[in-house]
């Protein structure tokens, strides 16, 4: 029952904000921001306060690092400011005044209060609108921020500790489905770091996600350069960040998202069995998350569950060109020739 639930209510967060990527206006560049956010407050601190700090000592490196982690609602609410084309200055300013608030509440109230900015810059004087944006809309951003913070940890940290728990009680069933769709996430426009940020996992599942999403780098290496997707240079590309082949993913769904969920939950097996933790959230990518696996785990152990799940992520990769070798693609020259003449 309880396995059903934390499914579910993962499943009902990753489609509530698939819906918001598509829907809300400028969702897409939103989510966007949320995932840089998440890499500009969480890697800082995952590589230097749990890898320079804790691994290897360097008490200052550990001390950025813990600096770092306590920005995330300034990082949100700041990048989605900017997204959404807010000048950087005002950007900046709705960023500071979410310090020491978290990553989801500086987001949401920076996406909020970023289109009342911009209403702000295109109708007050120049001059008049730096006056007007500190007097109401510092203030509005961080009244916003800390409104939501209550309703933030009652749901989505609610809802990632309950996942957490699950995973612990049953992590092999639990690694098949994080594994499959965190790796599957990683691949679509809702980035798999800031899945696992908006969550807070941390833990098993946390480990999971890193390197679930790790060995999907050399599955998707494997499927586009046999089913030739693209040239060299886009299957290089998917293999370090899948989102930088957003376009190709998009029109051939099927066998990108069906090969990474087997994948995913293959690697989140093999985790699983390992027993390995990561806490440090948001760490779901593929370089970083396996270099902050360090700091937690045995190096060894580490070491050898990464090289397996690399090779049989490859494997299924392998396997999964195979399986879709008869199916309708579309490459990458007609996807961008056609956005080329269109533009």
């Amino acid at each position: 029952m309880e396995i059903m639930k934390g499914t579910a209510l993962l499943l009902l967060v990753l489609g509530l904000f698939t819906l918001f990527s598509y829907k809300a206006p400028k969702g897409m560049k939103a989510m966007g921001a949320l995932a840089n956010a998440a890499c500009a407050a969480f890697l800082v601190e995952a590589f230097q306060k749990y890898v320079g700090g804790d691994l290897i000592g360097i008490k200052f490196l550990g001390e950025v690092g813990e600096a770092a982690g306590g920005m995330g609602g300034v990082a949100a609410a700041a990048l989605v400011a900017l997204a959404l084309g807010v000048s950087p200055v005002y950007a900046l300013m709705l960023g500071v005044s979410c310090a020491g608030l978290g990553l989801l509440p500086g987001f949401f109230a920076g996406y909020v209060v970023a289109f009342f900015v911009k209403q702000i810059e295109k109708r007050v004087p120049a001059g008049l609108d730096l006056i007007v944006t500190i007097l109401i809309a510092a203030p509005l951003v961080r009244l916003i921020a800390v409104g939501v913070t209550p309703l933030v940890n009652a749901t989505l940290l609610n809802i990632g500790g309950i996942i957490t728990e699950v995973t612990n009680s049953s992590p092999i069933l639990m690694g098949i489905v994080l594994g499959g769709v965190i790796t599957v996430v990683a691949t679509a426009p809702l980035s798999s770091m800031a899945l696992t940020a908006m969550l807070g996992l941390t833990g098993l599942p946390m480990a999971i996600g890193a390197l679930a999403v790790m060995g999907s780098s050399f599955m998707n290496y494997v499927l586009f350069d046999r089913m030739k997707f693209g040239d060299r240079r886009t299957t290089i590309a998917v293999a370090i960040e899948p989102l930088t082949q957003a376009d190709i993913i998009s029109a051939n769904p099927i066998p990108v998202y069906v090969t990474n969920f087997i994948g995913g939950a293959a690697s989140g097996i093999i985790i699983s069995m390992f027993g390995l933790i990561n806490n440090a959230t948001g760490t779901a990518t593929p370089i970083a998350g396996l270099a902050v696996m360090y700091g937690f785990n045995d190096p060894l152990k580490v070491t050898i569950c990464a090289l397996l799940c690399a090779t049989v992520s490859a494997v299924i990769g392998f396997i999964g060109s195979l399986v879709f070798k008869n199916y309708k693609i579309k490459r990458v020259e007609e996807i961008r020739g056609a956005e080329q003449t269109a533009a």
